[in-house]
């Protein structure tokens, strides 16, 4: 568990780059839409390239094949979970401080754990609180760096009211979004593991030396982390015939349930997801340009999207993709999802180190030993 924390924390250090970029490009006059699609348009560009050098043009072959047969899939995930979820960050940024779009987008420690639930995960509810501590520490950090521009600004650039509108409104549409694509793509590997289990265990396969104990390890961690889509099986193996899958009991179970298994080893490399899902999104944003016909982009921010796609897109996906796939129980998927609110302590830093900010007040600071401690308890009862 801690060593998935850790991945998180790094995954959050690159994260925390896009707000100060976002923030940049907007002071430039740029528009969001180019901020956020032309970042998923080099990421793709710049995956096909990795993935080609390591593995051959094949792989790229083997993964398109991949999404033509599951296409509804991957463009509903890439849509959701890049799509309206990086829209959100851009549009709100473009509107309101930057200190808003970060607190309000790490909401998302609570919403990750809503979205847990809804797809019938379960975890120890002292967790909850740790989330709900991290977050408090996310407000009191994001606070006080409010009251500090609301009292070195002489006017008021929006009214309150705008601000919820076009600035948390937006980002809290994307704390809600983020989580369900990676959420989404999760459950397509679990349920390819789920689907590998049945067919072994329906041609009678019988395992040798110490591996029944294993398997029946592995299989007994599935059977927890989910509630409507775990087959009930006796271990060791035997002739008796398997259980049916328990219905769901909700139309969102329902839809869940449909969720595909997709059964190859290619799900367990963190780029190979990244690719689909961002080729899947590729779409949304082509409709998205359609309708709102933005000017061209300048070449500063061209080369700033850029920056943002190759740091927070490549680097920061891809690493947190991977911790939360190394994952096996629901508590470790929560704990790594919270270490996305560290992305406020190094935006802090970055901002002391690159913008010449002030240290933050003591509540702020109280805000991020709250944090830590919420990190703290995560990797310690994970």
């Amino acid at each position: 568990m801690v060593k998935l924390i850790l991945l998180g924390l790094l995954a959050g250090a690159l994260f925390s780059s896009t707000f100060i970029l976002n923030e940049a490009m907007s002071s430039a006059g740029g528009h969001w839409f180019w901020s956020a699609s032309l970042r998923y348009l080099f990421m793709w560009l710049m995956l096909t390239l990795i993935i080609a050098m390591q593995h051959g043009f094949g792989r790229i072959k083997a993964l398109s094949a991949i999404f033509a047969q599951h296409w509804r899939f991957w463009c509903l995930t890439g849509s959701i979970g890049f799509g309206v979820f990086y829209t959100g960050i851009c549009y709100a940024g473009d509107h309101v401080a930057g200190w808003v779009v970060a607190a309000t987008f790490m909401f998302t420690v609570v919403t990750s754990l809503l979205v847990l639930l809804a797809f019938g995960q379960r975890f120890d509810k002292k967790f909850i609180a740790y989330a709900l501590l991290v977050f408090i520490g996310v407000l009191l950090v994001n606070v006080s760096e409010g009251l500090r521009a609301s009292a070195t600004e002489a006017l008021a650039t929006a009214s309150m009211s705008d601000m919820l509108l076009f600035g948390a409104l937006p980002a809290l549409l994307a704390a809600f979004c983020y989580p369900i694509g990676n959420q989404l793509v999760w459950q397509v590997s679990y349920n390819s593991r789920q689907r590998m289990t049945e067919l072994r265990l329906a041609n009678g396969f019988k395992p040798v030396a110490n591996e029944t104990a294993v398997l029946a390890a592995v299989s007994n961690e599935l059977a927890d982390a989910t509630d409507f889509t775990t087959p009930k099986v006796s271990l060791p193996y035997s002739n008796e015939p398997i259980a049916k899958i328990q219905q769901p009991s909700s139309r969102l179970q329902n839809l869940i349930s449909r969720i595909p298994a997709i059964e190859t080893d290619l799900l367990q490399d963190a780029f190979n997801k990244v690719w689909l899902m961002t080729l899947g999104s590729l779409p949304f944003w082509l409709l998205l340009g359609i309708i709102v016909r933005p000017e061209a982009p300048s070449s500063s921010q061209m080369f700033n999207t850029l920056l943002v796609a190759l740091l927070a897109g490549v680097g920061a996906t891809s690493i947190f993709l991977y911790a939360r796939e190394r994952a096996v129980t629901s508590s470790e998927v929560a704990g790594v999802d919270s270490t996305q609110a560290s992305e406020v302590i190094f935006a802090l830093i970055g901002g002391m180190l690159f913008l010449s900010n002030a240290l933050p007040s003591a509540m702020g600071l109280l805000g991020i030993a709250l944090i830590i401690l919420g990190l703290i308890l995560f990797a310690k009862d994970g």
